[in-house]
């Protein structure tokens, strides 16, 4: 099942987070017509749709503001979001962005 052409962007949960959304570790968005719109699609823009149509537990264990809390690594391909604008990284046709919790605890 390729998402080429489609504009998908690939979310994947891991270290827990999972647990949160499902119990799904990965997750395809659709955001192929907000690309088009030729506005800019931002991480900030894909953690409020995932904290409004997927996040099913607390969402304070996941969102804090327009960003993710602390304790919460974010990948963007592979690469620490830090060096990318983190949430005001504008996200691209076919991106693979990672949530991993490095929060250990009951």
């Amino acid at each position: 099942e390729s998402l080429e052409g489609e504009g998908g962007v690939l979310i994947e949960f891991s270290g827990g987070l999972e647990l949160m959304f499902e119990g799904k570790k990965k997750i395809d968005l659709e955001v192929g017509d907000r690309l088009e719109t030729g506005e800019p699609y931002l991480l900030e823009n894909i953690i409020e749709e995932l904290r409004k149509n997927h996040l099913k537990e607390k969402e304070e264990l996941f969102v804090q503001g327009s960003s993710v809390r602390p304790g919460i690594i974010v990948l963007v391909n592979d690469t620490d979001w830090e060096l990318m604008d983190s949430e005001k990284y504008q996200v691209q046709n076919n991106d693979t962005i990672s949530f991993i919790s490095t929060l250990h605890g009951g």
